[in-house]
């Protein structure tokens, strides 16, 4: 799993991942949120576009996420969600908790 971290729209956050989110990737997904927190932005994208798999581990860590945003005073949102990845939100009803977004850019348009 890989992530990329880019600044959009002067002042989110955009995490890009590429591969599978498990138990192995979640960890890391929760260090890099937490990291672009401490750095003093609270608005967050995780783009979703490159993931084919998600586990409950990659839920937890995105709520896990929006937890810590949401303390900070600012908020996580997702988008780009594949098939898979939707149907697992979608499974778990957390697509209410956390709505897909069409691409990162778009994410705080809404």
């Amino acid at each position: 799993m890989n992530f990329r971290t880019e600044t959009i729209a002067g002042n989110v956050a955009a995490i890009r991942a590429d591969g599978r989110l498990n138990m192995v990737s979640a960890p890391l997904l929760r260090e890099v949120v937490s990291a672009a927190i401490a750095a003093g932005t609270v608005r967050i994208v995780v783009d979703l576009s490159g993931v084919d798999f998600m586990d409950s581990s990659g839920l937890g860590a995105l709520i896990g996420g929006l937890k810590v945003a949401r303390q900070a005073g600012g908020d996580l949102r997702i988008a780009g969600a594949t098939p898979q990845v939707a149907l697992v939100f979608e499974l778990t009803h957390l697509d209410r908790i956390l709505q897909n977004h069409a691409t990162a850019e778009t994410a705080y348009r809404d």
